[in-house]
């Protein structure tokens, strides 16, 4: 009896051994839109693998510059394809590793029920001073935005009204503060449970703006990681597909 209870803590020891031998951490750069959803599928896959990531948010364009100037990130999930696809051109990424993990939603929200109404006349009708968006010369979102009020042909009315967050999370925060009365954000941040969580938010028609395909890329600092390449093999597994879509984003064709 004693024996066979000694000898299986000696199996259990073993096993938790090789684990933490084999275990190892990534350090990866999150767009702000997808932190949310990030955070739930890395702790899927720590539990999964036992490896474990160490997780950072914010602009696209913003931690490309970093990345090209030395900055220790081992993967990227961009808000866009042009950031991985320009890391790859410059020698920072890995050819061939990219793909699109999500692909994003753009609304028009506002903190306050009933302030945007389900087709996004308030745009043209005005009556708000502020107008809140993430810078597009770093965000993808941003971008997207842009291509909205231009395809509106809104852009001249209310660029004085415009107010520009470093990336969506900024322009979020200035809307849920009440410094913006609207503004474009991600869905993924105001939704919840197959619907808008709070506020009231117009849904942008896809053809409105280019689709917002968010790629995913090793970089080279992470080639000889394994929590870097079980991470991105996790991110398209079924449980990570699942949390994707539950917060609103499409999977990519």
């Amino acid at each position: 009896m004693f024996k066979n209870i000694l000898f299986g803590f000696c199996l259990f020891l073993l096993a938790s051994i090789s684990q933490s031998s084999f275990a190892a951490t990534t350090i990866v750069a999150v767009a702000t839109n997808f932190s949310k959803p990030m955070t739930k599928i890395v702790a899927g896959f720590e539990k999964a693998t036992g490896h474990s990531a160490n997780l950072s948010f914010g602009s696209t364009g913003k931690f490309v510059s970093q990345m090209e100037n030395g900055s220790p990130f081992e993967i990227l999930l961009a808000a866009d394809e042009k950031g991985p696809e320009k890391l790859i051109k410059d020698g920072f990424a890995v050819s061939g590793s990219q793909f699109i993990y999500a692909v994003g939603k753009l609304v028009l929200w506002s903190a306050t029920p009933g302030y945007v109404d389900a087709q996004g006349k308030i745009l043209s009708a005005g009556g708000f001073k502020h107008l809140a968006l993430a810078d597009p010369k770093l965000a993808p979102y941003g971008v997207a935005a842009i291509e909205v009020l231009n395809g509106l042909k809104l852009q001249d009315k209310l660029q004085a009204l415009i107010v520009q967050g470093e990336s969506i999370a900024q322009a979020y925060q200035f809307v849920s503060t009440g410094n913006a009365e609207l503004g474009f954000v991600s869905l993924s941040q105001v939704y919840d449970n197959g619907k808008v969580s709070s506020g009231s938010a117009w849904i942008i028609p896809e053809e409105l703006h280019a689709p917002i395909k968010q790629a995913a890329v090793l970089l080279k600092n992470g080639v000889q990681n394994p929590a870097a390449t079980a991470l991105l093999t996790y991110l398209k597994s079924a449980p990570a597909l699942e949390i994707i879509k539950k917060y609103g984003y499409d999977l990519a064709q």
